[in-house]
């Protein structure tokens, strides 16, 4: 589990603007046509169409992509009862998390109410606002008639992910173990500790999938769930027994499956021994299970176990439901989310699992054993996939269970409005920063006596994607350290000017590879007083993995230590770097940005075959165009002939790389203009995602005035063709800008061969 600071976590809900959430407008508002239009006279057009057709609501408004995450508050997971106001950071992040997986639009609404009628009456006056709703963290028993009487009542989905959320992601890792096993479910021994809202809806998910109930044994916090206890809810009476168990130890004797939702270490190691052969064990309370992984995994070595937790296999998370279940659900308007379109979900999530991970999930977890098997019951919550397999089932379960008010016809057409919903860009770096952690690298940073360089340090240490090591005065790095709350326990610090025996060493290596080009013993001892040489060394020399610089120096200082020592792989002449423009849209790429000054036809078609290579990496295929302000020849200069020569050398190089040019950017970029003008272009279909330009002049402008107002977030300079892992950092780079190019220089390093 990740390792969280309490003051980062403060900081970063704190910092302008506070929350995690804000409203954009999806319209032009700059002109006081467009105002006329957003608001008075014209919405009186929209509005009037409305009251003659209520369903124009969806035409006309955002309601069809508007989801509320709801909550009193009352049962925050991990926190308990800690009231409205206290709950909105976690709404805020749930309504995150929908945009982000789901490309759906999120208001979090806390309701100060805790009387059932009150909460049912608020949220039931919401519906013309909302095209659903999520509930979210509201207490047992009260929850399960808030959902009952809202679903009757309202025309929307309505989902309370607490119960349906791990339901869902339960039910399709049992159907997927059991099969694994060679089990039925509808002869299974099932043993449950919880009976609280996720736990009687996972039963009653079980049961629709074929558990007989008669072969449950429940126990909450009071003991058996049996029919002579008096203190249960109704929903919970269902599922009391009748048999003569009287302790969970008695209740394991032959059981198959364990299911845990209720607290940490309540689960003894030694009763997994009385289970039956290859049992199945689901401990998912948070942040400890009933019983820890590696307990149970020794304890029994034919056990399938799930947790709550991403450090261990089987990690039932609902983000893997949610965002998907309310995507498929919104696309065909559907009334209601039911039973038949959360076992559709079920369906669509076991049968993902079964299928070949793709080769970007393997990196994003560093690992390339993924399969279906007892360690994958369930796919991670980084594959691409679960939005084109969960949201289709759903959708079409709505429809054949009738409650879709709008059905989709085209379904290839509709996995590709999916695909364009959510875009590459919102897990590429996720996956860079997951893969890191699966195999975390040596990341040297020359210039630590900076607090940036320092903050940086401690999240890649606690996030475990790199150990980090500071070059720099000690005392100096320790008072910055000290005065910042920054806890640098487990990063290496180095003051080199008391390494005299080691920069000798290093100095004696840099001699013989420069000796032949004027490099003296002496100019060698020199320059291993400077950390950039020193760092550049050690990843030379294999003492580190990975070398990060460039906060506090210019691009051209900064690179020639790496240059001189490590130098470029085989058969590249000159390094370049490249840009990552994370837009809505989708990634960007761009180059040549920081390095090559002006480079020749020839010396582009070395930066387009390493920027090919480099967009390649980070799990896209590139469609590259060649910038100028020429289109196909509209213009002459020296500009757009050099960008049509290097074309035309880059075509002829690279036979089966998608690129076309010379092109102006806003076509390269709209397959509209490509299409309407340039149909011709083999870049018309979805136009370019890859931009390279003819000088970095032109380059370092459009990524730095995308940076500042066009609402693009910018990773990188990314430097390719370097013989090992080194990255330079843009002058000032903010402390996420460094943990970025760590991850990435991790990823990098980990790939042996030369990826970038």
């Amino acid at each position: 589990m990740l390792k969280i600071n309490k003051q980062d976590a403060l900081d970063y809900h704190s910092q302008e603007p506070a929350g995690k959430i804000e409203v954009i407008p999806t319209k032009p508002v700059s002109t006081q046509l467009d105002l006329a239009l957003a608001y008075s006279p014209g919405v009186a057009e929209p509005c009037k169409a409305i009251a003659e057709n209520p369903d124009d609501v969806y035409k006309y408004t955002a309601k069809g992509n508007l989801v509320a995450v709801i909550s009193n508050g009352t049962a925050v997971l991990g926190l308990g009862n800690i009231g409205p106001a206290a709950s909105k950071p976690v709404m805020e992040g749930k309504g995150v998390l929908f945009k982000k997986f789901a490309g759906i639009d999120c208001f979090d609404i806390e309701i100060d109410a805790t009387d059932p009628d009150e909460f049912i009456k608020i949220v039931k006056s919401l519906e013309p606002t909302f095209g659903g709703i999520n509930l979210e963290d509201i207490k047992a028993p009260e929850c399960f008639r808030i959902e009952t009487e809202l679903r009757e009542k309202m025309n929307i989905p309505l989902m309370h992910d607490d119960q349906h959320g791990t339901a869902i992601i339960t039910s399709a890792a049992l159907l997927n173990a059991l099969e694994i096993v060679g089990k039925k479910i509808d002869e299974v021994q099932l043993v449950v500790s919880g009976a609280g809202a996720a736990a009687v809806s996972c039963l009653r998910l079980y049961l629709a999938l074929g558990l007989k109930k008669e072969n449950v044994v429940v126990f909450d916090k009071d003991g058996l769930i049996h029919e002579r206890r008096t203190n249960l809810a109704p929903i919970q009476m269902q599922f009391a027994t009748n048999r003569s168990v009287n302790n969970l130890e008695e209740a394991m004797e032959g059981a198959d499956v364990f299911l845990g939702l209720s607290a940490a270490n309540v689960l003894p190691a030694g009763l997994l021994l009385k289970m039956a052969p290859n049992p199945i064990v689901f401990a998912l309370a948070n942040p400890d299970p009933e019983v820890s992984y590696q307990l149970a995994m020794a304890t029994r070595d034919d056990l399938i176990m799930a947790t709550g937790r991403s450090d261990h296999p089987n990690q039932v998370n609902n983000v893997l439901g949610f965002p998907y279940i309310f995507r498929g659900a919104l696309d065909v308007r559907a009334t209601e989310i039911n039973e038949a379109m959360k076992l559709a979900a079920v369906h669509a999530l076991a049968e993902l699992s079964k299928e070949p991970v793709p080769e970007m999930v393997n990196k994003a977890y560093g690992d390339n054993t993924l399969a279906f098997g007892r360690t994958y019951l369930i796919p991670k919550p980084l594959d691409p996939r679960l939005i084109t397999s969960i949201s289709p089932a759903v959708a079409k379960a709505a429809m054949e269970s009738g409650v879709a008010k709008a059905p989709i016809e085209d379904w290839a057409a509709y996995e590709d409005q999916l695909r364009a919903r959510l875009g590459v860009n919102q897990k590429l770096m996720n996956r860079m920063t997951s893969a890191a952690r699966a195999n975390p690298k040596r990341v040297v940073f020359a210039e630590a006596d900076n607090y940036k360089i320092l903050k940086a340090a401690q999240i890649l240490r606690d996030e475990g994607i790199c150990w980090p090591i500071l070059l720099g005065p000690q005392e100096k790095i320790e008072a910055i350290a000290r005065e910042n709350s920054v806890d640098l326990e487990g990063c290496e610090i180095i003051n080199i000017l008391k390494q005299d025996a080691k920069r000798d060493e290093y100095a004696k290596l840099l001699y013989h590879k420069r000796q032949r080009r004027g490099m003296t013993l002496y100019e060698g001892r020199r320059l291993m007083r400077e950390r950039n040489y020193f760092a550049a060394m050690m990843v030379e020399t294999g003492e580190a993995d990975a070398c990060i610089t460039g906060l506090t120096k210019d691009y051209g200082k900064s690179i020639i230590p790496s240059l001189q020592v490590i130098g470029t792989e085989d058969g590249v002449r000159r390094v370049a770097s490249m840009y990552i423009i994370q837009h809505k849209k989708g990634p960007y790429f761009f180059a040549d940005t920081t390095v090559n000054i002006n480079p020749t036809a020839e010396e582009m078609v070395e930066i387009i075959g390493l920027t090919a290579r480099a967009v390649r990496f980070f799990d896209t295929e590139p469609r590259i165009a060649v910038i100028s302000y020429s289109n196909f020849g509209s213009n002459s200069g020296v500009l757009p002939e050099k960008t049509r020569r290097a074309t035309e050398l880059a075509k002829a190089r690279f036979p089966n790389l998608l690129i076309d040019g010379e092109m102006q950017a806003n076509v390269a970029l709209s397959p509209q203009l490509l299409q309407e003008h340039y149909d011709f272009s083999p870049l018309a279909e979805k136009g370019a995602n890859t931009l390279v330009f003819p000088n970095v002049e032109s380059g370092n402008i459009a990524y730095k005035v995308l940076q500042e107002i066009g609402g693009a977030e910018v990773i990188g300079p990314v430097l390719m063709g370097m013989r090992k892992p080194v990255h330079i950092l843009q002058l000032g780079a903010s402390v996420r800008d460094i943990v970025n190019m760590a991850s990435i220089a991790v990823v990098d390093a980990q790939m042996g061969s030369k990826a970038l």
